[in-house]
């Protein structure tokens, strides 16, 4: 039989716990409010089809709420970094600038590493959905109008250490 002391500890236990997840719970799957602290970074390289290299510092948006965040809330992307979004096996991408005060170009990047699509100047603080218009490996945001101004077009081809692994099915 338990004591009267060990069951009202256990009632303040139970109690603090639905009180607590919920709160945690919240904070990983709620709307955004601000801008995620900076991510981990990784040089990603770019060469066009005459040979030029164009070399970023992107971070790293690997874990579903630093997708789901991504470049919300940031009043501008230099124009050598990025963020990039590498999903874990070729899918249809579909991404959107809710929140997103600065405007992109957004690189839809394909199983062979290699450009698929590029939307330049994403409208900010748009809802309509910005599509790569079939399956992509990961999706690049970088600083508007930069894709033009270094003459990236699709087909270019993408390098980075985080897109050294064959994705999943490939």
């Amino acid at each position: 039989m338990m004591s009267f002391k060990a069951g009202r500890w256990l009632a303040l236990a139970a109690c603090m716990a639905a009180v607590s997840v919920p709160a945690m719970a919240a904070e990983e799957t709620g709307e955004p409010t601000h801008a995620q602290a900076p991510l981990p970074t990784v040089p990603l390289t770019i060469t066009t089809a005459d040979g030029a290299k164009h070399v970023f510092t992107v971070e790293k948006a690997m874990t579903p709420r630093e997708q789901q965040v991504g470049e919300m809330f940031r009043p501008s992307v230099p124009a050598d970094a990025g963020m990039i979004f590498v999903w874990s096996y070729p899918r249809q991408s579909d991404m959107w600038m809710e929140n997103t005060k600065a405007p992109l170009d957004i690189v839809f990047i394909g199983a062979d590493n290699h450009i698929s699509s590029i939307v330049e100047n994403a409208v900010p603080l748009s809802l309509a959905r910005i599509s790569s218009h079939g399956p992509v490996r990961a999706t690049l945001e970088l600083q508007a109008g930069i894709t033009e101004k270094l003459g990236i077009v699709v087909g270019d081809k993408v390098d980075s250490e985080v897109l050294a692994n064959k994705p999943a099915g490939k």
